[in-house]
Order: C-alpha cells, then structure tokens, then sequence
C-alpha cells in the first residue's frame, strides 16, 4: 500500500537515488537560481545575449535601488499587504465558523451545505472571468483593493471550510459535551473550547492563504489596473516598455516580491507543520 523507505531498498536503488535526487533539485532550482542572476545583470548584458554567463558587472545594488526608489514598486507591496491580510482575516474567521457548524452540529442539510463548498474548488477559475469582472464593473468594485479582497474571500472559503470542517470533526467531542452539560452557551464554546484546539489548524490554514493570495496573478490582472490597486504580481509588468522588457529589474522585483511568503512561511513553520501533520498519528 506504501512505498518501501529507500533505506530498505537494494543498494542499486539506493544508488540511483542519491544520484538522481541532486540532479532533480538543481532541476527545480534552475529557474529561480535565473532569476536571482539575472537580477544582479546590467541591462547590456540582456542586449548582448549574455543570458546564462557570468555577468559583465555586479548591478545589483543599482538594479535593486530602482526597484525601490524609481518604481511604484513599494505602492505595488502596500497594494499586497492590503489585499493579502484582510483576505486571509476574513476567510480563516468565516471558515472556522462554517466548519464548527458543519463539523459540530447534526441537521439534515448538513452534508449538502458541505458539498456546495467542496464542489466550489473543481469549477475551472477561467470560466468565471467574464460574470466576476462583470459582477464587479455592476457594483462598482472594480480595480479596487476591496473588490478583490471579497472575491478572494469568497473563493478561497470553500477550500478553507473543507480544511476546518475535517479538522473540527477530529477533535475529542467529549469536551463540547461537557461544556454543554456545564451550561456553557454554544458561542462560549467555540470561542473557548474549539478555538484554541485549532491554533495548528489556523496557522497551517492562515500561511497556505497567505501564500495562494500573495501570489496571484491572473485574478490581479483581471479585476485590477495601475499602481492605485493592483498588487505586486501584476504591478512587476510595469517593467515593461513599449518594445522591450527589463529583465534585470523584473528579475529584482519577483525576487523582492517573493520574500514575504517564504519569511511567513519560516516565521510559521512550526506552527505549519504542526497543523498539517495534527492528527497523522494516533
């Protein structure tokens, strides 16, 4: 049913391993290995073809000082901060809500309210450009911060309550019975009770939010226009000319606009780990 550990296997295999497994990290590196040297290329280096040599002179310092200080870049990560925490706010608070009335409570729609949430994450995201981008030029949400955070919000809540819901259902429910036997009100007990069981569950489920919201492109370019509202994914574009690309400055932007989420996700690892692995063992 499982695979055999490789430390089981022959020596053959064992072999093979080792010297496959470098081979495929490097693999798995070599694009973001590209674009951590490209941002340290001058922009001569791109004019002659000198894509994957050394490059002629270290820019860096320059090729990062214009991303900070000659862009609308710093606008770009505000525009992110803005959008990415209240999205990850709003949609852990309601998933954690739906998921203890759907984990907790016994009624006869309950399975179908839970399907209706699961079924929303296997709908293709490109079939609903056009009505979301209508929806929102009709309530007059578009290119604003605030359309985006609601639309994220609502599509990321079904994944989020699928994640609660499983996780509320493993918990020993012989507390809440004891909690209601004390008298203790039902909003009492998911405050007190369920929600400090689930700090793995918010961590783990809060980075994941974090990491899908921060790095969105296609949504932020559908919905969102000009520095005023769209985040960073999109606003690295601005890069680009009329006829041509700057590729050592969109290289040092994805490079700047890639740190928030892994210092989130090493900020977070423990608790995210923690959270993902809850539960695997008995």
């Amino acid at each position: 049913m499982f695979p055999t550990p490789i430390e089981k296997q022959s020596r053959a295999a064992q072999l093979t391993y080792q010297s496959l497994l470098p081979i495929a990290l490097l693999m798995w590196l070599a694009p973001l290995l590209a674009v951590a040297l490209f941002s340290i290329k001058p922009d001569a280096d791109f004019t002659n073809a000198n894509y994957w040599g050394l490059p002629s002179s270290f820019e860096g310092l320059t090729n990062y000082g214009k991303v900070f200080f000659e862009s609308d870049m710093p606008r770009y990560l505000l525009n992110s901060v803005l959008i990415t925490v209240p999205t990850v706010i709003g949609a852990v608070a309601l998933s954690t809500m739906t998921g203890f009335a759907l984990g907790v409570y016994k009624f006869r729609a309950n399975l179908w309210i839970f399907f209706m949430f699961v079924a929303g994450n296997f709908v293709p995201f490109q079939i609903l450009m056009v009505p979301v981008r209508d929806l929102t030029l009709e309530l007059g949400l578009y290119n604003t911060k605030t359309g985006l955070v609601l639309f994220h919000i609502a599509f990321q809540t079904g994944f989020c309550t699928l994640f609660m819901r499983n996780f509320i259902r493993a918990l020993p429910f012989e507390l809440i019975e004891a909690a209601r036997v004390e008298g203790v009100s039902e909003w009492r007990i998911f405050w007190y009770v369920v929600l400090p069981l689930m700090k793995p569950a918010l961590a783990a489920l809060a980075v994941l939010i974090f990491t899908f919201i921060w790095n969105d492109y296609f949504w932020a370019v559908v919905l969102t226009q000009g520095s005023e509202s769209q985040p960073v994914t999109a606003g690295i574009t601005s890069f680009n000319a009329q006829y041509r690309a700057a590729y050592h400055l969109m290289s040092a932007g994805s490079i700047v606009a890639a740190l928030p989420p892994v210092a989130m996700f090493f900020l977070m690892q423990k608790h995210f780990i923690a959270g993902l692995t809850l539960g695997a063992v008995k």
